[in-house]
């Protein structure tokens, strides 16, 4: 008898001790860093400011600081130890650019490794590939998408290959010539897609991550092209299945394609704003929740929102849900946490990042209260 609570006993020991340390294991699954791209000209923005972010209650806290010139557009690589900055600048004396550092996931500090030219004016987004090989930049002022080698140490070599667009749209302000505004990877990373606004278009290229100097074919293996004046932004694909969404920055739809080897085929079309909205458009954002049940777009101009989709699993399809202020003024950039549960609006001319919640069921979003003063907010990733 004696024997039997001991071993009882023992195994009670060995249950708690598991229980705590499953415990602290979710909680600590729960810390992400923050990075947050800033625009530094003409605001008090220093560069890159890193945050820890608790997800279990919603709370950011700042940890460091790196200085470096509008680094509007940030790149995690995978593994979450180099961080990829564009610097959107033009000119002779600071042209277009790309920063590489490496992260101490224990200090939370970033250090500065190199920088090359961009290849263009006014870098505004930047991939890199799932084997951290290459960084793909789009030159929005350049019309042109450049790949850049990243060396083992985390450093970037110099520019490999640049691909210039050409023509114009029927915007004569905005489209007189190609805006490239985003470069991204399909889920197989066999393809990168490049959204131009100046063009009205969407590109698909073939990429080879083994190519010594030329990882993408010298023309697309397909191109969509949006409606007139539509102006092409990001994209977003849904995780698993063959769904791309995309944000048309001029006329404020958000468009959902079918994708199938390398194509994109347009299926449904869908406003980011209400019936009744009469202001100036300026669509800029979107993503697809990580478990793939609703998509979510931001509005600047004169919205200044976040409107809220759902998403029909079975088709793609999607139907709109409801509006929330960002409480904010201009929405460049947003982002959903990893685990779901919190979506984050970075304001650009407001200086605010603003933390809402998401209900689970029905996708829609509730204001926290919590907010970050961070100058100039424009781009938000998080990686554990």
């Amino acid at each position: 008898m004696v024997a039997f609570f001991f071993i009882l006993n023992l195994v009670m020991r060995l249950i708690l001790l598991l229980a705590i340390t499953l415990c602290t294991l979710s909680g600590f699954a729960q810390k992400f860093h923050l990075f947050i791209g800033t625009y530094t000209k003409g605001t008090a923005s220093k560069g890159i400011y890193v945050y820890q972010f608790d997800a279990a209650t919603g709370d950011a806290t700042p940890v460091s600081t790196v200085e470096t010139t509008n680094p509007s557009y940030l790149a995690l690589a995978p593994g979450g130890k180099f961080l990829y900055a564009v610097n959107e600048t033009n000119g002779k004396d600071d042209p277009g650019g790309v920063s590489a550092f490496a992260f101490d996931k224990t200090t939370g500090q970033l250090r500065l490794l190199n920088k090359q030219v961009s290849g263009g004016d006014d870098p505004c987004y930047i991939s890199i590939d799932a084997g951290r090989k290459w960084a793909m930049v789009a030159n929005y002022s350049g019309g042109n998408l450049s790949a850049l080698p990243i060396r083992p140490d985390g450093s970037l070599s110099p520019l490999a290959q640049l691909i210039q667009h050409s023509g114009t749209g029927p915007n004569k302000e905005r489209q007189e010539k190609a805006h490239v505004h985003s470069v991204t990877f399909s889920p197989d990373q066999r393809y990168l897609i490049s959204a131009d606004l100046g063009l009205d278009e969407l590109s698909v290229y073939r990429f080879n991550p083994a190519a010594a100097t030329h990882p993408l074919t010298d023309s697309p293996v397909s191109a969509l092209h949006a409606g007139p004046g539509d102006g092409p932004r990001h994209i977003s694909f849904y995780p698993g299945k063959p769904y791309v969404y995309g944000m048309m920055e001029m006329g404020g739809a958000v468009d959902f394609f079918r994708w199938t080897n390398g194509k994109l085929t347009a299926r449904q079309r869908i406003s980011s704003l209400p019936e009744d909205f009469k202001g100036d458009i300026g669509s800029a954002d979107i993503h697809v929740a990580p478990k793939g049940k609703f998509l979510y777009a931001s509005n600047r101009g004169d919205a200044n929102s976040i409107a809220i989709f759902s998403i029909n699993a079975a088709t793609g399809e999607l139907a709109i849900k409801g509006f929330e202020s960002t409480q904010g003024q201009t929405p460049r950039n947003f982002m959903i946490d990893p685990t779901g549960r919190w979506l984050l609006a970075a304001n650009q001319r407001s200086n605010n990042i603003v933390i809402f919640s998401i209900d689970q069921t029905t996708g829609l979003l509730k204001a926290t209260g919590k907010q970050l003063s961070v100058p100039a907010p424009v781009c938000l990733k998080m990686s554990n």
